[in-house]
Parts: C-alpha cells; structure tokens; sequence
C-alpha cells in the first residue's frame, strides 16, 4: 500500500482548559473547516499540521491506525485534561468502497473542543510558525481564549459569505434513469442474487459564489441538532447515524435503516410512524443492518446490549427506525479497529457485502467517492467517533455535489424510493439555499 503522506517531524501538542467558548462552528475563521458537532458538544479545528492520503485496499484502517500510532507516539503531549478529543486529534473520512481512493486523515494545527462541560483548545505542530496561515488561526485562537483582538473585528475575507443563487443539474443519472436502477435491482432481489442492496444518486448544485462550509455548518446544525454536523477536506454534511463511539473500552453504536417522510400534521406524522415501524418491507432492511453490526461487533467485545425490537428516530424531515447498540471491548481496540469491523454496513451497501458491492458498481453509474463512507475523529489513545456519511455534499469552489441512497429489497417500488431519495436530499438542498 502507497501512502501519501504530508507531516512533519515530532510534534509538540498542548491541550490547555478554556472558558465556553460558545458557539464552537462561529469560531472556525477559515471555510476549509473540520467540524464533528452535535447539540453544540464536539470538536472543530482548522490549519493543517500533517495529512495522510489512503489508496483502496481493505487494510486502509489497518494502515490509517499504525500511521497515527507513528505519528502521535513519538509527539511530546501535555493534556491535564485526558478525555476523548483532548490531546492529538485526527479529522477523517474513508471512501465508501473498499477500491476508492479518497480516504484522508488530516491532523488539524488548532483544535477547539467541548465536552461534559469541559472546553479546551489544543495546538499541535510548531508553535513559532509564523507563516500566513498559522497567524490568521493564532488570532482565531485568541479570540477562543476570550482574549481581545488587536486589529478589530475578523477580515472581510474570512467572514462566511452564503453562496447566492444555486443552478441544479442532474448527477451521474436522471430521476428515470435512477428509477430504473432501482427496478433492475429489485429484479436481481427476487431472482435470489441478494437480499438487499442500497442505491444512491447524486444532484449537483452550482453557486454564484465559492461555497463556505462554515455557511452550511451553521444551517445544519441549526436545523439538525440531533445529527452529528460534519466538515472534512471538503465533505460537509449532517449525519443521523453513529457507526461507532469509542470511550476506553465503552462502544456505542446507531443503527438505521427503514424511512419514511414527516407528517404534514401531528395526526398524518402518527400515521406514517406507525406505518413505517409494522412495515415488512422497512423492518427486514433494518434488520439486516443490525444482524451485522451485531456479528461484526460481538466477537470484539465481552457484553454486547442489541435490542430486540427498533425504535421511532424523529428528525425534521424524516422518521428512521433505529436500534441502539451498546457494548464493551474485550481488548484495547481502537475506533479504527472497530470501523474496520463494521464498514460497510448493509445499511449503506447491501447484503451479502460483496454482492452488493458489485451490483453498486453496475446500477449507479457514478463513484461516490466518501458519501456513506465512515466520518469522524479518533485521538491518540484511540478514542473517537464516527458516523457514516450521509446527508452531505462534497465541495469545490462554486460547485456541491449531493448525495441520497435508499435501502431497496424485493418488493421496493422505483416511484416510492425515488421519492424518498428527494426526501434525503432536503437537508442539503437547505444548507445550500438557506
């Protein structure tokens, strides 16, 4: 495996307490920004201290963790705090396919964290670089220790700017193409091929302006305080689903699959709940999901907690079924361990895994790159959190690419899930459009 790697020597990290810092997404003063947030707890950080790009191979997080291990082994530390996210940290996401490319760590220069009433802000790298950047996040630093600028308020340039008028194009496949995919697929279903596979489409928007992605951060986490709001090397999105949460030998899990959309009245929200939760058709595909999870997670741990019926998630748009998942690892196991386990899921690929990989490649006619590929953060002793990376776009310039998949079995109907699939896209055509 060839990796490509940006990092310099030893690093020096210092995590040092703070004052609330309020909103951690208003104190990211660049719109290349790394965000992990959920009801205003998490991590932001910006700058860049070291970078590993993966190529594809099942080994990637096998080759992910022994680069961190490397890299924060040998970095001189002080954290008086020690909890999840203090310390060294690593943003990352990971091509949804085994064969992609696209998977990226990057080790921040300035991280700001809130955490069980903790705030912090660790600096990781050289602490008398004085190049442009390394300056502009100083000051951004400064004015997370509540200590007073000297030059006024922030630069024009830096300050989020929403991204004006949007133009919609079709992605890899029209709305008809894609209905069709999703007819030959139920087709490969019922033939016995497979049991379930997940097909996504893409739409793209294109903005006046350059897309910040603090604009959208802001939006989302606003509208979806739920759901983990997520900012890596360009994908940006809001995700309802933890894939794993690794706290020492604590892990949690999130499992969804089975939507519908929100009611237009309290009564037709009922309605549609309860239809979704006796639906044979919604309750197979999730339980698929949480069959594996639970196979891939039970040989890892000693106490395994999996219930035995799913509940009701509840999001602005959408109602999921959803089964929380909790455990405890029989072994000093990092998060990338564990995702390593776990990706992918049938609730974004399919089962069998393989089978429906291959019929992924066939029917969407595009590569989707990170989109439902595992998102989050892991710190040098492992902890982390990871979701899968749903409800997001990936960013360049004035162009957003955004992503929908839906669960299809054998009596999936093209009409039903391409209804569903413009359902998903609302949270980003939101963020996007204000």
């Amino acid at each position: 495996m060839k990796l490509a790697v940006h990092a310099p020597g030893r690093l020096e990290v210092r995590t040092v307490p703070v004052a609330d810092p309020g909103d951690l997404l208003s104190r990211l003063p660049h719109p290349t920004a790394l965000a992990w947030v959920r009801h205003g707890d998490g991590l932001v950080g910006w700058g860049e201290t070291a970078r590993l790009e993966l190529p594809g191979g099942h080994d990637r997080f096998a080759a992910a963790d022994a680069w961190l291990a490397e890299t924060f082994g040998s970095a001189e530390v002080e954290d008086p705090l020690r909890l999840p996210g203090t310390g060294p940290v690593a943003f990352g996401s990971f091509g949804f396919d085994p064969k992609s490319a696209d998977s990226v760590l990057i080790v921040p220069r300035y991280v700001l964290g809130r955490r069980d009433g903790h705030a912090w802000v660790t600096t990781i790298g050289d602490p008398h670089d004085d190049s442009p950047d390394a300056l502009d996040s100083l000051d951004a630093l400064a004015g997370a220790l509540g200590a007073p600028r000297a030059d006024g308020p922030p630069p024009a340039a830096f300050a989020p700017v929403a991204p004006g008028r949007l133009t919609w194009s079709d992605g890899a496949r029209s709305a008809p193409s894609w209905a069709q995919a999703v007819q030959a697929a139920t087709a490969r279903i019922r033939d016995g091929h497979l049991g379930k596979v997940v097909l996504a489409r893409d739409l793209i928007a294109h903005a006046d302006r350059p897309i910040d992605a603090r604009v959208l951060l802001h939006r989302l986490a606003d509208r979806y305080p739920t759901c983990y709001t997520f900012a890596v090397a360009g994908l940006v999105g809001a995700t309802p689903e933890l894939l794993i949460r690794r706290a020492g030998a604590q892990v949690d899990s999130l499992v969804l699959a089975g939507t519908t959309a929100r009611g237009t009245t309290p009564a037709d929200d009922e309605a549609r709940a309860a239809t979704l939760f006796r639906s044979a058709k919604d309750r197979e595909e999730h339980s698929y999901a949480v069959d594996m999870v639970r196979d891939a997670l039970a040989p890892l741990c000693t106490d395994l907690d999996v219930p035995a019926e799913p509940e009701l998630l509840r999001l602005s748009n959408v109602t999921h079924l959803a089964s929380p998942v909790h455990g405890r690892l029989a072994a000093d196991r990092t998060v990338l361990d564990v995702l390593g386990a776990l990706h992918p899921t049938p609730a974004v690929a399919g089962t069998p895994t393989e089978r429906a990989l291959d019929l992924i490649r066939e029917l969407e006619g595009m590569d989707r790159g990170r989109y439902a590929g595992p998102v989050g953060w892991v710190d040098a002793r492992g902890d982390g959190e990871w979701g899968i990376a749903l409800r997001c776009a990936e960013l360049s310039g004035t162009r957003a690419r955004l992503f929908a998949g839906c669960g299809i079995v054998a009596d999936s109907d093209p009409a039903a899930e391409l209804a569903e699939a413009s359902n998903k896209f609302r949270a980003m055509r939101y963020a996007l459009e204000g």
